[in-house]
């Protein structure tokens, strides 16, 4: 999937979960969006970095105590 698919997907998200709100403003958006995000990014990639925290953290661009951080927040770990 190229980065123009991703940035389209999240893109019709969002206009749907604006009009499920029909009219009630978002509370704490994008926290909320950046959890929903960020949780299936780590798993997948840890599987594919078959569990080694370092070489995950490399590829997010991370460091390795705050990809632990984020795993242990997802109970991940």
């Amino acid at each position: 999937m190229s980065k123009k698919n991703i940035q389209d997907v999240v893109k019709q998200s969002m206009e749907a979960y604006f009009r499920d709100l029909k009219g009630t403003e978002p509370d704490n958006l994008h926290e909320m969006l950046v959890s929903v995000v960020e949780k299936p990014l780590l798993e997948i990639v840890m599987r594919q970095a078959d569990g080694n925290q370092s070489k995950a953290a490399f590829w997010l661009g991370l460091n390795r105590n705050t990809l632990r951080k984020k795993l242990l927040a997802h109970k991940l770990l």
